[in-house]
């Protein structure tokens, strides 16, 4: 059912495009960096992911919101999204588990949504551009000044965000019959992070972006969790140092998205910006080690450069089916692995979730 509302909006691209749609969701102004998701489900999710933090977010499928929101699949408390497209939204959402529908949602969390935009065009456009700023505007800025509006568009920069998602205090999470202890590093982490390792008995520390290597140690962890995040891993120089110094506790260390890049970037390798990233739910990964493929679910612009990877230090251990590009990393200077990509995808593929047994397995070994 198309909605009703016919509120005007647009969509204005960094190269002077622009897209003429309908308003839903909050109504005002936002300007960040265009990204485009393939995730046919888990839109609540996405909009509640803090990796997206300073970027607006275009789905490819469709129709989305057909199974409504609840309170359960959030990633995050809030949204960090600064904008949301789709082609299409449901108005009458119908899941026995739904609660809401998304043109509601978005109001709720502050979101400005366009839809009814075609939104194939816009990802050809980031596919053959790449990654670009953008705006919606909707309500009185649809009368803003557009040349005005274009330079604070190609001024914006996402800049550092990790701040912005971090809790500012550590949390504890308890498991029932308790076997490890670990620190969960928080760089924008999503909850379901902290529910496979809480499911899988150990206690869960969550401790901010910038917690001291001492901080760190006194909590007596049995491993250390690196979490997703927003960003350029190489803006996080506190975080960095902070993990280089923790390399010589020999710790059992799990990495995951922004955690594999900062880790990988503490011990010498570099990291670089992708043409339009890997976000969504199909995204196929080698496991070297293994000699298999999976189908995995992604969000990230950077990616670890494999040739960088010092000698001696580590080795590629995953790589991306599609363009090569290094999806982990296993070391040999100290007890850790880490992965590009979301092994407790959630909605997504669960062929990764092995890894957790893996970091669980690390632990034991080293307790």
């Amino acid at each position: 059912m198309i909605f009703e509302n016919k509120k005007k909006a647009a969509l204005i691209l960094a190269d002077g495009t622009v897209f003429e749609g309908r308003s839903f969701g909050a109504e005002g102004k936002t300007v960040g960096e265009i990204v485009f998701t393939t995730a046919m489900t888990g839109y609540q999710e996405t909009l509640t992911d803090p990796s997206y933090c300073g970027q607006i977010v275009t789905q490819t499928f469709p129709l989305i919101g057909n199974y409504g929101v609840n309170k359960i699949d959030p990633e995050s408390n809030g949204s960090a999204v600064f904008g949301y497209i789709v082609r299409e939204f449901c108005e009458e959402p119908s899941n026995f588990r739904c609660e809401g529908g998304i043109d509601e949602y978005l109001k709720t969390l502050g979101i400005i949504g366009i839809y009814d935009i075609d939104t194939r065009r816009l990802t050809r456009i980031i596919r053959e551009s790449g990654v670009m700023n953008g705006a919606i505007v909707s309500g009185e800025f649809l009368d803003c000044d557009k040349n005005a509006l274009l330079e604070e568009i190609k001024a914006y920069n996402v800049g550092i965000v990790v701040p912005k998602v971090s809790v500012k205090e550590k949390e504890f999470y308890p498991a029932e019959d308790a076997r490890f202890n670990v620190v969960l590093m928080d760089y924008g982490y999503k909850f379901n992070i902290r529910r496979e390792l809480v499911k899988r008995g150990c206690n869960v520390t969550v401790m901010p972006y910038n917690a001291s290597p001492d901080e760190i140690k006194a909590q007596h962890p049995d491993g250390i969790m690196l979490s997703n995040g927003p960003g350029d891993p190489a803006d996080n120089v506190e975080a960095i140092a902070t993990l280089k110094a923790l390399i010589s506790e020999q710790i059992p260390t799990f990495g995951i998205c922004l955690g594999h890049q900062l880790l990988a970037l503490a011990n010498g390798a570099k990291t670089e910006k992708l043409k339009y990233g890997h976000r969504g739910g199909n995204q196929p990964v080698k496991d070297l080690f293994r000699d298999k493929t999976y189908i995995t679910s992604q969000n990230h612009g950077y990616a670890v450069i494999s040739d960088s990877v010092p000698v001696g230090v580590g080795e590629v251990s995953h790589i991306n089916g599609n363009d090569g590009t290094c999806e982990g990393v296993r070391y040999t200077n100290a007890p850790a692995f880490t992965v590009q990509f979301h092994p407790e995808a959630c909605g997504g593929p669960h062929d990764t979730s092995y890894l957790f047994d893996e970091f669980l397995k690390l632990m034991k070994e080293h307790k």
